[in-house]
Order: structure tokens, then C-alpha cells, then sequence
């Protein structure tokens, strides 16, 4: 664990984007924690995904919450943690930022065919590719408002995490010695 504190980074996006390979990377830099909320998914959510059914609010309400309080819960404990979670609507943040209210989020962007390409190459325990549509139905991206970067998925994971690591230390949410 580092001794250097920030702001809990939530990494978003929709699948295939990079949030576990980036959230990951941005993690080690920092000497945070990663977590995949992927991990944090009931059994009846991930056995609805894998049969290729959309979540809809209801389902992801209390995805949410359980990855919004493993947040609050590490914190408390000492730990700051960078999350890979989907958090596709505004309202989805919001809920979260109802319970850690300094939550950052860094949304990897990209365009629906660069995104369809590299699901080609890529096998999920229980996201299906055929659910990217819904997905792209779903995002709304980072307001004005909200704690958080955009960035270009189209440049390498370690380009990203630097461009990442650089915004995010001009807003004070990290380390400026990260």
C-alpha cells in the first residue's frame, strides 16, 4: 500500500475498452489497489449477462452499491482502490458518489467498431460481445460536472495510464509525486 493518498478511481467504460488492463496499470503506478467489479457481480447477474441479456437498472443498482461500499469499506481499512466497473449512466455515478462521494472517474473511450474489433480477439467469463449494442445504448459520458478524465483508447494502455496519471494530477485527485 502507498503512503501517498488520493481519490478512489473508478475506471469506465463500456466492454472491451481496457478497464481491468488500464485500472490495473494505473493501480500499480499509484501503489493503489485494484479491483475488477466484475468480480462483484451477484451469480444471477453474471448468468444473465452470459446468456446474452442486457442489465438494466434494476440489476445494476445493487452491483453498484456492493462496489461503491468494497470502495468505502478499503478505504476505511487504509487502502485506496482504482475500480474497473462499467458505471455507463450518469445516474449509475451518481448513486455510487452517494456513498464515496469523492469518487474519480476516468472513462476509456473509444468508437463502437474499434471497440467490436478487439471483443473479436478477446473471450470474457460472461459478457458476450452481442451486448456491446446495449452498451453503447446505455453510456452517457463524464458531465461537465462530474470529478473525472476522458481518454482515447486508440493510444497503447501505457500512453493511456500516463495521460491518465497527468490530468489527474493537475486536479489534485492523486499524488502530484505519482
Amino acid at each position: 500500500m502507498s503512503e501517498l493518498h488520493g481519490n478512489p478511481i473508478v475506471v469506465m467504460g463500456v466492454q472491451g475498452c481496457g478497464k481491468s488492463t488500464v485500472g490495473a496499470l494505473i493501480a500499480q503506478r499509484l501503489g493503489y489497489v485494484f479491483v475488477d467489479g466484475d468480480d462483484l457481480h451477484s451469480p444471477t447477474a453474471k448468468a444473465k449477462m452470459t446468456s446474452g441479456i442486457a442489465l438494466d437498472d434494476h440489476d445494476r443498482a445493487p452491483w453498484l452499491e456492493r462496489v461503491a461500499r468494497t470502495i468505502k469499506q478499503r478505504e476505511e481499512a487504509g487502502e485506496t482502490l482504482v475500480v474497473a466497473c462499467s458505471a455507463l449512466k450518469r445516474k449509475y455515478r451518481d448513486w455510487m458518489r452517494e456513498i464515496v462521494p469523492h469518487l474519480v472517474f476516468v472513462h476509456l473511450s473509444g468508437d463502437q467498431e474499434l471497440i467490436a474489433g478487439r471483443l473479436t480477439r478477446r473471450n470474457h467469463e460472461f459478457m458476450p460481445a452481442t451486448l456491446l449494442d446495449s452498451q453503447y445504448e446505455t453510456l452517457e459520458e463524464l458531465g461537465s460536472d462530474e470529478e473525472g478524465v476522458v481518454v482515447d483508447i486508440t493510444i497503447s494502455p501505457d500512453t493511456v495510464v500516463e495521460q491518465i496519471l497527468s490530468e489527474l494530477s493537475h486536479s489534485e485527485a492523486i499524488p502530484t509525486s505519482a
